[in-house]
């Protein structure tokens, strides 16, 4: 009653304002409600067709995949349960085996669900396989699928673990087809896979021989929280991992991962630390790009304003944006800092690394008695091969490339060369010639002087005799003389 009561003593423009700011503000909590209701829906509807897409996406790859997929008489013997003997079904089982580890490979699918096999990747006209209940069974027996109900918990302590290691190795438990029906199923050869390709990714943004990552950034790189837990579990296992959480403002949750050969080491103080400066950078970059977002909104705002002509709300739009600027360079230089932070802490532990090779280093040559010469004779050399290295590579850089020549400058070119080419064979036809004709008169004129020599040969062999046997020179060189006629002819 007092409310109406103030409405009635005011005067009638801030009555009318009053009266359409809260039909206003009704109106938002209204679209505001709306928006709340169909959220949920949207994500239903979302997920639907996703599934719906994925659904065909598979069926699509089967086909692809298995040629004859749509042959009756094949698929009603694929279809059927299993009878007999192993031999007598055990090719419908490899089938069976290879499609389902074709169509999870090729679509990343780490965790599968008995259902979705049956009921979505395998129907076929309303049929479903009688015997891949079968062939799941067969392929837990065979280690190739595990159930997620089978892995341990990352998260329990160290002797959890060690416990629960000694229980499936000593007693392992064989569950009942529905039980293994009715869980998930994790595929453990793309497990080992993607726990692979989980350490490569971290080993890309990290230099270090481990690191420290959030829970948060761990499940996006292997793809969703079941599947980090399920790899966390396997380097867990494996010894390249380990769980991590601290309390302070709020529960943090992370993982420390080795990117070495080597185990990870266990949990320090230090790693504590360095979680909770990862997951302040990773709050600060989350802050800023609101800002980002809120500046670029602010300045459209402005600039849309500013062109209607409405002065007054551009320029409320205005000290929007340099407010907003204001707070980013505050949040950046912030996160800066505490990235200052952990490179400091990384370059300590790789100080510390370095100073452990050379202490291990030294260790060696005292061990092996190798003298000072020799050490230096060894980093000369070293260095000279490394000087020379550069001397190669500097030349391979400093030859001219061709890629700035153009098609048309080649073409031109081209032409000339073969203008080139037709003068030379111009030339060498000529001169061929001429040679030709030259080495005609030559022939007759040898055949002239040979026949003249012949005719003459009796009438000067003796007189040669006598020459020869008083000048030996002589003889030899007219014999060199004869040699050479009868070679010309």
């Amino acid at each position: 009653m007092t409310k109406y009561l103030g409405l009635v003593s005011l005067n009638p423009v801030k009555k009318a304002q009053l009266v359409f700011a809260r039909r206003r503000n009704n109106e938002r909590r209204r679209f505001v409600d709306m928006i709340i209701f169909l959220l949920p829906l949207q994500k239903e509807s979302c997920k639907f067709e996703r599934k719906k897409w994925r659904r065909m996406e598979v069926r699509e790859f089967i086909r692809k995949e298995v040629s004859d997929w749509e042959d009756e008489e094949v698929g009603r013997a694929r279809f059927k349960a299993f009878s007999g003997q192993r031999s007598d079904w055990e090719p419908t089982y490899r089938f069976w085996n290879h499609l389902i580890l074709s169509i999870a490979k090729h679509f990343r699918l780490l965790i599968i669900s008995p259902s979705q096999v049956k009921n979505n990747w395998f129907n076929r006209n309303g049929l479903t396989p009688l015997c891949l209940d079968q062939v799941l069974l067969e392929m837990y027996n065979e280690g190739e699928i595990v159930r997620s109900g089978d892995i341990m918990d990352p998260t329990s302590g160290r002797m959890s673990i060690l416990l629960r290691k000694f229980t499936n190795l000593m007693l392992k438990p064989t569950p009942s087809l529905e039980a293994l029906l009715q869980d998930r199923l994790i595929l453990v050869t793309l497990l080992k896979d993607k726990a692979v390709e989980v350490v490569k990714l971290l080993s890309e943004s990290h230099w270090t021989c481990s690191c420290v990552v959030t829970m948060k950034k761990f499940q996006d790189i292997c793809g969703g929280p079941e599947e980090a837990s399920a790899v966390l579990s396997h380097l867990s296992e494996t010894g390249k991992a380990r769980y991590l959480s601290i309390r302070k403002k709020e529960f943090v949750e992370g993982v420390k991962v080795s990117l070495s050969s080597a185990p990870v080491s266990n949990i320090s103080s230090l790693d504590s630390d360095v979680l909770h400066l990862v997951s302040t950078t990773e709050r600060l970059q989350q802050q800023l790009d609101v800002i980002d977002r809120r500046c670029e909104m602010s300045k459209k705002s402005a600039l849309a304003f500013l062109r209607s002509g409405n002065k007054k709300v551009a320029l409320r739009h205005a000290r929007e944006l340099k407010l907003a600027n204001e707070s980013r360079e505050k949040c950046a230089s912030f996160l800066n800092r505490v990235e200052e932070v952990l490179s400091v802490i990384a370059n300590a532990e790789s100080t510390k690394k370095v100073s452990e090779a050379i202490q291990i280093g030294a260790q060696a040559i005292k061990e092996n008695k190798i003298s000072v010469e020799e050490v230096e004779f060894c980093l000369q050399e070293l260095e000279e091969s490394i000087e020379s290295q550069k001397q190669v590579e500097k030349a391979l850089e400093s030859t001219p490339s061709y890629t700035d020549v153009g098609d048309e400058d080649i073409e031109e070119e081209f032409k000339n060369l073969e203008l080139e080419v037709g003068s030379e064979n111009l030339q060498v036809l000529t001169s061929q010639t001429g040679v030709d004709s030259a080495v005609e008169v030559e022939a007759l004129e040898s055949a002239d002087s040979l026949s003249d020599a012949l005719s003459n040969l009796k009438l000067t062999g003796n007189t040669n005799r006598e020459s020869a046997s008083k000048n030996p020179m002589l003889a030899m060189r007219q014999n060199k003389s004869k040699k050479l006629e009868l070679e010309a002819t």
